[in-house]
């Protein structure tokens, strides 16, 4: 199982190519993932990377808990899988960055990769050297989720 784990930073280049980063790069050989994909956050302004395994786990998981006779279901599924972008990275480990992901994500040259987890965040350098979270926003949704009366594991 894969764990990207960092915050680095690295410059993508005039035709939008950027090198992954060699720990998740070294990461992604080591567990013979060749091809990525790519899609908008739904949620944030920044891409996600996923392994191509992971991908597949999380659209089997989105499939499961959709209704495919449901038209709303179905135009949520289409929207999840419509504008997504495969890439292989090349022998040099870079890969293309469409310009439609950088305009959407407002990314111009220095970008973060965030480790994730299982995925890999792409961010425009300038929002991502903003807090997420204040200090005391964080802190206190910290403790409300790990107080949780309704936590499955039954630690406290």
């Amino acid at each position: 199982m894969i764990r990207f784990l960092g915050n680095i930073e690295v410059r993508a280049d005039a035709k939008g190519r950027v090198f992954i980063p060699a720990t998740f790069r070294k990461q992604l050989q080591a567990a013979s993932e060749e091809r990525l994909i790519m899609r908008k956050d739904v949620f944030q302004d920044c891409l996600t990377l996923y392994p191509e395994s992971v991908w597949n786990e999380e659209l089997n998981e989105l499939r499961s808990r959709l209704n495919k006779w449901n038209s709303k279901h179905q135009l949520i599924f289409r929207q999840f899988v419509s504008d997504v972008e495969v890439v292989t990275p090349d022998s040099n480990g870079r890969i293309l960055i469409p310009k439609r992901y950088l305009q959407i994500c407002n990314i111009r040259g220095d970008i973060r990769f965030i480790g994730i987890d299982n995925k890999i965040e792409i961010w425009a350098k300038e929002r991502a050297e903003q807090p997420f979270m204040s200090p005391e926003e964080f802190g206190a949704a910290l403790e409300e989720i790990m107080n949780d009366e309704n936590r499955q594991d039954g630690e406290r």
